[in-house]
């Protein structure tokens, strides 16, 4: 096991479930995931349950919202505001991983619903850490929310014949960064819940593998 100082400091963000975070924990816990420490969690909703899998791993957790912490107005519907909030919620958020007691190098999102934008990104990419993402769709098919349906119906009416899932670095452009990953995923005629299952059982794997991937590299590249 390496010293603590030759560790990969890995955040990992999440807004639901968790399981794809408690695939990372069993990775770390594992050594499928070498010379890595989950240092922190971060939620956007309140009750995610993700937050009882950090308790259960002796992970610290904070829940950081953009109605709850003051960014937005409950109900507002003006579109101005309601950018304007979002931008400040993303240097906000910035600023409070800048300055983490122990500033991680390696930001995971696993399954956390919220699109960044530069406000996030930007002071993150100046500060040298790495931002990457799950999504479940191949590079350039079903950006965004509602992939696996949105596959599914292409699945179905016969326009594509396959899926997959990808793990990829984070930019602005909604899950347009570089694929650190890729899997294709088959279908075999299966409805849309069997197939959702499917997806979500390579995900665990997938996100495990490209996390050590990256926080591998990040740990060589402090050699140099």
């Amino acid at each position: 096991m390496a010293e603590q100082g030759e560790t990969c400091r890995i955040l990992v963000m999440a807004s639901g479930n968790g399981s794809n975070f408690q695939a990372l924990i069993d990775g770390v816990a594992s050594g499928s995931i070498p010379n890595s420490r989950i240092t922190r969690l971060i939620v956007n909703r309140a009750k995610a349950y993700a937050t009882t899998r950090a308790e259960q791993a002796s992970i610290p957790w904070e829940y950081f919202n953009l109605i709850s912490n003051g960014f937005l107005a409950k109900g507002e519907k003006d579109e101005a505001k309601m950018v304007e909030a979002r931008k400040k919620y993303d240097a906000a958020l910035a600023d409070k991983i800048l300055h983490l007691e122990e500033r991680p190098e390696l930001i995971v999102l696993a399954g956390w619903m919220w699109v960044f934008s530069s406000d996030f990104l930007r002071p993150l990419e100046a500060a040298g850490i790495k931002v990457i993402n799950l999504h479940p769709a191949l590079p350039g098919q079903f950006d965004g929310a509602h992939a696996i349906e949105r596959a599914y119906e292409d699945l179905k009416a016969g326009r594509i014949t396959h899926t997959g899932i990808m793990v990829h670095y984070v930019i602005q452009e909604v899950d347009r960064g570089d694929p650190i990953l890729i899997q294709e995923i088959g279908w075999e005629g299966e409805e849309l819940d069997a197939l959702e299952a499917k997806i979500h059982a390579h995900e665990h794997e997938l996100i495990v593998k490209a996390t050590a991937k990256v926080a591998g590299e990040i740990v060589e590249g402090r050699k140099k």
